[in-house]
């Protein structure tokens, strides 16, 4: 029997006047992989926190078996900003130790690409101060990976990862002995290694046996059986089902339960997109040519990212765009959106791009733009337009569109300034669908949103007719959205993929293990001191490629400071207006940034 590690017991936490957890009782055990979800704010980081006691309950209490190990990952890392890499993660070990122990070899390779950390200045002695924060949340995962545990607990651990990273992690907590309890809106990521779930719920956290696909499944027969009044829910969570059930059969390696059961509760469900009707309505609205590309060279600076690329975006067509960092996927969107705003005037450096002459382009970027502080969410929105046509005779006014996207006639009346991230993410994305495009180019538009938003935004784009292009690390998303997936390798080519991710990731396997075995071994460093090492052209590219990412990561970073500083100082205009300039700035410095690293990467 299950030995178990983690009492929580009618736990209660209030924040003003509203209850997080009312009365909430749940328990731990070894083996258990739980994964957390809900409504962004619903209580899933206090829950953790709580269960790894990080904060104290109003009432009831928790439990830790004796002598219970126990590594947690928070959204905020407490490292040492003055110490280094070797230091927070391999700590006094020597290098013939940690180099001969395979599970740190492991670790380091699925984080952060190689033992000799590729992209980080010193590799191992790089100093944490100035690293950004996606460069530190590597480094707080790989020191709590390393070590031993009975117990993991993972507050997003996704953030920062790209489509192989997140891969890797997931196989890695597979194998791991160590119970896992994690929150994450990765829906991919939650079916491969969870074998239960808890949904946090106004107050209550409601508990599932299997995956999030099991999760679906368990969560659509209670809502049906307790006939709630949540009709529209229930229809989406019913929609997603159908979709899980008829694709890949084998989401994850555990058995489907209840198989029957739930083929028959999605009996009369059509499925997700009727795909030949969406085309037809597609030619329509945007004739036969959308985007055409002829020879085209795509470049950043000086920098060649795609060469002789010959492609073609169709009318309806719903593309994934996946790759490694810095192999030029927002780049490709750039020039096709530069390409369009300038109705085919502006032209990459080779190659021609043709634009259809009906094209009405929405491009949704990574960076969530600043609105007018004092404005109100509604008042944002029919600032656009006053109603939408979605497609297939599905019209929405701008109130209802809000309130599909998770804003209630009360939230409506919030000023802009007063939203979180992810609320204005949810605002960018509402606008630009009040817009009535028939292009649509998604930049990891799932940053922020819960698995709730998600769902909601998926089931408007099933429905959708026009084209679109999606930049995700989150492979769910892209399945679910996409019907094709192309792939940038970072050899300049862009290749449809017939297998979609799967042969992505085998793909990107084969390339590694090819630089490697060109590559010399690497010798351990023994100081900050050392000199560079060589390494073939393909290793020494890909190393400077994501360096340049990371880089970028802190003037993002700036830039949410920014952010975050304009809306606390709505009301002072002239505050605003100098923090506006900063942020102008700070764009100067990123255009200066790629520029340099350009330069240094032709002298690597």
């Amino acid at each position: 029997m299950a030995v178990n590690l983690v009492n929580v017991e009618n736990v209660s936490k209030v924040y003003g006047t509203r209850a997080l957890l009312d009365g909430v009782s749940l328990g731990v055990s070894e083996g258990d992989r739980i994964g957390v979800v809900g409504r962004n704010g619903d209580g899933k980081t206090t829950l953790i926190r709580m269960l790894a006691r990080l904060e104290e309950a109003d009432t009831g209490r928790v439990t830790h078996s004796g002598g219970l190990r126990i590594g947690v990952l928070t959204q905020h890392d407490s490292l040492d900003p003055a110490a280094t890499v070797r230091h927070e993660v391999i700590g006094d070990m020597a290098d013939h130790e940690w180099a001969g122990d395979a599970k740190v070899r492991d670790v380091l390779t699925g984080l952060f690409g190689g033992l000799d950390l590729p992209g980080f200045p010193k590799g191992l002695d790089t100093v944490i101060g100035p690293l950004s924060g996606g460069e530190r949340r590597r480094i707080a995962l790989a020191k709590l990976l390393i070590e031993e545990q009975d117990l993991i607990v993972l507050d997003e651990p996704t953030n920062h990862l790209d489509v192989e990273g997140i891969a890797w992690l997931a196989g890695h907590l597979r194998e791991r002995r160590s119970a896992l309890v994690c929150v994450t809106h990765d829906r991919w990521f939650l079916d491969q290694v969870c074998t239960r779930m808890w949904d946090v719920q106004r107050g209550t956290v409601y508990e599932y046996e299997g995956g999030y696909s099991d999760y679906v499944f368990a969560r659509a027969e209670r809502e049906r059986i307790a006939a709630t009044e949540e009709t529209k829910r229930q229809n989406l969570v019913r929609k997603e089902l159908a979709w899980l059930r008829r694709g890949a059969p084998a989401r994850t390696s555990k058995p489907r339960f209840r198989v029957e059961a739930a083929n028959e509760l999605i009996r009369d469900v059509p499925p997700p997109r009727d795909s030949s009707e969406l085309m037809k309505f597609a030619s329509t609205r945007l004739g036969k040519t959308v985007f055409d590309l002829e020879d085209v060279t795509v470049q950043a600076g000086p920098k060649v990212l795609l060469e002789h690329v010959t492609w073609q975006l169709g009318p309806g067509d719903r593309i994934g765009l996946v790759g490694v960092n810095g192999a030029g996927k927002t780049s490709l969107l750039r020039a096709l959106a530069e390409a369009a705003r300038t109705e085919g005037e502006a032209q990459p450096v080779a190659g021609r791009i043709r634009v259809g002459k009906t094209v009405r382009l929405a491009y949704l970027s990574q960076e969530v733009a600043e609105l007018d502080p004092a404005w109100r969410v509604l008042q944002a929105v029919q600032q656009v337009r006053e109603r939408v046509d979605l497609g297939k005779g599905r019209e929405m006014t701008a109130g209802q569109l809000c309130e599909t996207f998770g804003f209630n006639k009360e939230k409506q009346w919030t000023p802009v300034g007063d939203l979180s991230g992810g609320e204005r993410r949810r605002l960018q994305l509402l606008r630009l669908l009040m817009d009535e495009p028939n292009v649509l180019f998604l930049d990891e538009p799932t940053n922020d949103l819960d698995i709730e938003t998600l769902t909601q935004l998926e089931d408007l784009l099933d429905g959708w007719p026009g084209s679109m292009i999606v930049i995700s690390h989150d492979r769910f998303f892209v399945e679910r959205t996409t019907d094709r997936v192309f792939a940038l390798l970072g050899d300049g080519t862009l290749r449809m993929l017939p297998r979609g991710i799967d042969e992505y990731l085998e793909r990107r396997r084969r390339m590694e293990e090819a630089a490697a075995a060109q590559a010399p071994a690497p010798a351990p460093r023994t100081g900050p001191d050392v000199p560079e090492r060589s390494a073939a052209d393909l290793r020494a590219a890909k190393k400077e490629l994501q360096r340049i990412e990371r880089q970028l990561d802190k003037v993002s970073e700036k830039e949410a400071k920014l952010h975050t500083a304009i809306a606390e100082h709505a009301t002072d205009f002239a505050k605003v207006a100098e923090l506006d300039a900063e942020l102008r700035e700070l764009a100067g410095q990123r255009e200066e940034l790629e520029l340099r690293w350009l330069e240094l990467a032709e002298d690597a």
